[in-house]
């Protein structure tokens, strides 16, 4: 590849949000009185949030009733009698508090080492502006990046071509010297290739391959096409 600049996705990406979102439920709820069993309400909680992140990324649902209605739907399901103030009050001190925790996926500053010699690294994130700042500088990668894109600042949401090419703008990369690398095939791949970019698609611990698209299941196989 004849690339210049490396645009990362972070959330599932490079941040291993899964283990992060766990941990910070565990405190909020230990703090607030929450008696569920976490376990069982991440099994729940993980594809309804999914659910509203996609409908949030399909400008179907707002940032404020995401945050809602993914803890709402999660309790429903568990039975768990609880009034709408508190769900509020859980939402923010969550936002708040996911920062705080900082696990990072297998290989991600050694790859990060490897590259940030060599490329311009940068961010386009789908995540709120208020935490994925903070959620770098608490795992310690954030020196590693030139430009941090946010779906807040631009206005649009992955995979909306203009992300990616205020992205590019930004960055002053062109579609032929820039790779996107993420998690998420319809907002990180489909839209960077609607574009014209390079990709590399991140399957943590997936074996299946998407057609047409470089796929990895470990972030060091990156220095196999970087």
């Amino acid at each position: 590849m004849s690339i210049k600049h490396i645009f990362f996705d972070l959330d599932h990406t490079l941040w291993d949000f899964e283990t992060n979102s766990a941990q910070a439920f565990e405190f909020i709820f230990k703090e607030n009185g929450i008696e569920v069993n976490i376990d069982e309400f991440l099994i729940h909680y993980k594809p309804i949030n999914l659910k509203y992140w996609k409908l949030y990324r399909e400008d179907r649902v707002s940032k404020k009733l995401l945050r809602y209605k993914r803890l709402k739907e999660t309790f429903d399901l568990l039975s768990y009698q609880i009034s709408d103030p508190k769900i509020d009050l859980l939402s923010k001190v969550y936002i708040d508090n996911l920062s705080n925790y900082n696990t990072l996926f297998d290989g991600a500053v050694e790859i990060l080492n490897y590259l940030s010699p060599k490329y311009g690294l940068h961010i386009i994130t789908n995540g709120f502006d208020e935490v994925q700042t903070e959620k770098m500088k608490t795992s310690g990668i954030l020196e590693f990046f030139d430009k941090i894109i946010t779906s807040e600042s631009v206005g649009v949401k992955k995979p909306n071509a203009k992300i990616f090419q205020h992205a590019m703008q930004l960055a002053e990369a062109t579609i032929y010297d820039s790779v996107m690398i993420g998690d998420n095939f319809e907002a990180d791949i489909l839209g960077a290739k609607a574009v014209g970019m390079k990709t590399i698609h991140f399957k943590e611990n997936h074996n299946t391959e998407t057609d047409g698209v470089i796929n990895i299941t470990g972030l060091l196989e990156i220095k196999q096409y970087l």
